[in-house]
């Protein structure tokens, strides 16, 4: 997948795709049908999806809690994985947010972009203070020869299937939820810190990666998997949180000890996949304590993952 951040003087392949719209934070299963509506309504032409980053909530909100729950790297690789040949990520900034929809559509789509068909939900809405919306982007597609698809929202029994949703259950403790919605694990790719390096000293040393722009989930413990730089695939534990036992610090972060690991990776970037919640956090006593209460978890999520493998074996053997 080839990535544009501009849609000025493009090479002549990058237009003439199907553009998909929209902000597309965890690229889930709702993501995933627009893009095979996007790519039915016209497959003779290359998929693309236009974004935006950072999040326009992030320009316009900056004080809210983070709440991505994929960033732009992650992001990249999961629409690369449902087919999308071209990534238009648009930087958002302040000055960005005053174009207007008419400008957008003819500047940055029609004549940047040189879309040849679009696609977004039907709740889409962009340009300055939101000023357009399905039918305003309709009715100017069609004036300009461009075809429009326009989808509703993939629902379920429990409503419109949304990243909101899926925030939602990470929120809540249930990362269950989150792999069935997104159809992969929820992910958290950061680069490895320096901590205190007090886990070498109880026997389960861990890699420490700041949650930055990411959702901050239930704090606690969970069974992982872990994406290495080389694309090997490795099983853990992790605790996500402030640390109460040992530091009472007011920013949370996510340390992860790798099962049967050793090597360094300060510097390195690591994907921590959440499967399980296995408890939430607590303070203990002391650090003896602590560490008995790790060897358990440890225990817990090898045999939570032995059990996932167990299933999904099973799964494609049927």
């Amino acid at each position: 997948m080839k990535i544009f951040q501009t849609w000025r003087n493009l090479p002549e392949e990058a237009r003439g795709a199907v553009v998909v719209l929209g902000n597309f934070d965890g690229v889930h299963l709702g993501h995933a049908y627009l893009l095979r509506a996007a790519h039915a309504a016209r497959p003779d032409a290359r998929l693309a999806v236009l974004t935006f980053e950072p999040h326009p909530r992030e320009v316009f909100r900056p004080d809210d809690p983070p709440f991505r729950l994929t960033l732009a790297a992650e992001r990249a690789d999961a629409l690369a994985a449902c087919g999308v040949e071209l990534l238009f990520e648009m930087p958002f900034d302040s000055g960005f947010s005053y174009r207007t929809a008419e400008d957008f559509v003819f500047e940055v789509l029609h004549d940047g972009i040189g879309a040849r068909h679009l696609a977004a939900g039907v709740d889409f809405a962009f340009g300055h203070r939101r000023g357009g919306d399905a039918g305003f982007l309709a009715a100017r597609s069609e004036a300009l020869g461009i075809g429009l698809t326009l989808v509703p929202a993939l629902a379920d029994a429990q409503g419109p299937l949304s990243s909101t949703r899926i925030r939602r259950a990470l929120q809540d403790g249930y990362p269950e939820r989150a792999t069935a919605e997104l159809g992969r694990p929820w992910t958290i790719r950061g680069e490895v810190a320096h901590g205190d390096k007090r886990g070498r000293t109880i026997g389960f040393p861990t890699a420490n990666i700041q949650l930055g722009r990411h959702l901050e989930p239930a704090r606690g413990v969970y069974a992982v998997t872990i994406r290495l730089p080389d694309g090997s695939e490795h099983a853990g534990v992790a605790n996500l949180g402030r640390r109460p036992t040992v530091n009472e610090g007011l920013e949370s972060r996510l340390e992860v000890n790798i099962f049967d690991y050793a090597g360094d990776l300060y510097g390195q970037e690591l994907a921590v996949s959440l499967h399980a919640f296995l408890r939430p956090e607590q303070k203990f006593s002391g650090l003896d304590e602590l560490r008995a209460r790790i060897a358990a978890d440890a225990v817990q999520a090898r045999e939570t993952l032995a059990q996932r493998t167990a299933f999904a074996s099973a799964q494609n053997r049927a």
